[in-house]
């Protein structure tokens, strides 16, 4: 602009967000809004086919309660069972979506409490209202409110009563019945035509739900609770296999640190996940035992009063095992290590300990699963004889663990002492320390090779050569090296409580009538 010929000016505006052009902007939005969609949309059906594919029978579950509400919907659809029953046929369709569950035992547990649990609420209700109107229409109303407020009170504490915690659900179905019987017959004008037709509406819902869920692809708790169980032996086993291969086999170059090791959840180690279920495995054996309990003979399982209690037993023995092995999985995750060639000198004492008790905690499960009654004497002596020879290599070996003590005590002995030997051999004095330093050098070495603890102390021992220094390292080379000592221990631990296991199994065998025979 200063007139000049041949010059231009290229001026440069910055629009705002906001200034682009409304066309261009709903194009570019609509393209990415799709799409953003489109992503979200296929991951939650990838995850629900997943979580599908993982067990089929809650398809098979889902299924079955949608064929129960539509049986017991027709009673309401059709003409003939509506002019029959009224509007209290709603109550069958209440029903089935309540006492519907995912396994057969389940679904008798809950039917009984509700069975009982109506036909009681019906009774009070019945003889309560006859209380009621022979007292007079003034006082009618005031009696029924008290017996609300009587029954309301006492099956609320009677719920809480340790013994009969399993039978909550009855007291609530005795609850809401009664009041629902109660209040709408006073108001309907008959009473006990109101209760009678509600209870044959709750009875029909029964039948439809028991009906269906026997009789169609049923699910036993019994059956997924033989499972269970054997599923949580194998993972034990292939727990303490991955905690030992991965102790032995680290050599303390790729040590995270301890905050991430404690935020992790050890993606590479997915048996230590499955032995953690195991232990929190308790209350889902539990309520499995109390379902199974009310199914009847079936499949396998064709004794009459099967001891399930037995199953929830071996399981609570089985955690006291798996304990040990998650200590086990404490020392592999742990801030003290011992020096790599320290666990390598036990290395085959230990697989060897390991492999045999791995090798009984499946033959344990096949057996279960196999419904088989086998002797396992000669794995156990076989695992036994394997933790005898760890137990006296360690004891053989028990120098390599307090050596470093031993020397630490040996050096750390009076000044006045030093001196006099160093003024009566000044030779011996100075190779003395010519040797400590030497060794001094040789463990930074070999701290800063394996990254084993304490590696923070290095730098401390860099700065201060002192010899007074040096007796504080071997002490804590020392500690390090015990930590091997604890790993075997618990390893010995494991392997005696696997004693205990092996009766708690024997005794379900019998109990049960497994099929005898004679294991090698």
């Amino acid at each position: 602009m200063n007139g000049k010929k041949g010059s231009s000016i290229r001026i440069d505006i910055g629009l705002p967000s906001s200034a682009v052009p409304r066309e261009t902007a709903r194009k570019s939005g609509s393209g990415e809004g799709d799409e953003a969609i489109t992503i979200p949309l296929r991951k939650w059906m990838m995850e629900v086919w997943q979580f599908a594919r993982e067990d089929t029978n809650r398809v098979t579950f889902s299924l079955k309660v949608g064929l129960a509400c539509l049986l017991v919907s027709l009673l309401i659809l059709l003409r003939a069972p509506y002019q029959v029953f009224g509007a209290n046929i709603i109550w069958s369709i209440l029903t089935v979506a309540i006492m519907f569950e995912y396994t057969v035992g389940a679904t008798f547990n809950r039917g009984f409490n509700r069975a009982l649990g109506s036909l009681l609420a019906g009774v009070f209700a019945v003889v309560v209202i006859q209380v009621a109107m022979s007292s007079g229409h003034v006082a009618e109303p005031y009696v029924i409110g008290l017996s609300i407020f009587l029954v309301g009170s006492i099956t609320s504490f009677m719920k809480l009563w340790p013994s009969l915690v399993p039978y909550e659900y009855g007291f609530r179905v005795i609850l809401f019945t009664y009041c629902l019987i109660i209040v709408s017959g006073y108001r309907m004008g008959n009473p006990i035509r109101t209760a009678m037709d509600r209870l044959y509406s709750i009875a029909i819902g029964a039948i439809v739900a028991v009906l269906v869920n026997v009789l169609i692809f049923p699910i036993w708790a019994g059956e997924q609770l033989h499972r269970e169980l054997v599923g949580h032996f194998d993972s034990v086993a292939d727990s303490l296999e991955e905690c030992v291969k991965k102790y032995l086999s680290d050599d303390g170059s790729d040590h995270p640190e301890f905050s991430k090791t404690v935020m992790d959840d050890f993606q590479d180690e997915p048996a230590f996940r499955k032995c953690r279920s195991t232990l929190n495995s308790s209350a889902k054996l539990d309520s499995l035992a109390n379902s199974a309990k009310w199914e009847p003979p079936h499949g396998r399982f064709m004794q009459m009063f099967y001891p399930w209690a037995e199953y929830v037993k071996v399981g609570a023995v089985l955690r006291h095992c798996a304990y040990e092995v998650m200590a086990l999985h404490g020392c592999l995750h742990s801030e003290i290590q011992a020096p790599y060639n320290l666990r390598y000198t036990f290395r085959t004492e230990i697989l060897d300990a390991t492999n045999q008790a791995a090798e009984l905690l499946r033959s344990l499960a096949k057996d279960l699963s196999n419904m088989k009654h086998s002797l396992h004497t000669s794995l156990l002596k076989r695992v036994h004889a394997s933790t005898e020879r760890l137990q006296r290599s360690i004891d053989l070996h028990s120098y390599l663990l307090t050596l470093s003590h031993d020397v630490c005590d040996c050096s750390t002995k009076p000044p006045a002492k030093l001196s006099h030997v160093s003024s009566l051999n000044g030779t011996d004095a100075d190779g003395k320390k010519a040797e400590a330093e030497t060794y001094h050098e040789t463990m930074k070495k070999q701290q800063r090779r394996l990254h084993s603890w304490p590696s923070r102390e290095v730098d401390d021992f860099e700065e201060d050569m002192s010899g007074e220094s040096i007796p504080r390292m071997r002490a804590l080379e020392s500690t390090a090296a015990l930590s091997l000592a604890t790993f075997t221990s618990l390893l010995i631990e494991f392997v005696a409580r696997l004693d205990h296991l092996v009766e708690a199994a024997d005794e379900l065998a019998k109990l049960a009538k497994f099929k005898q025979e004679i294991a090698c």
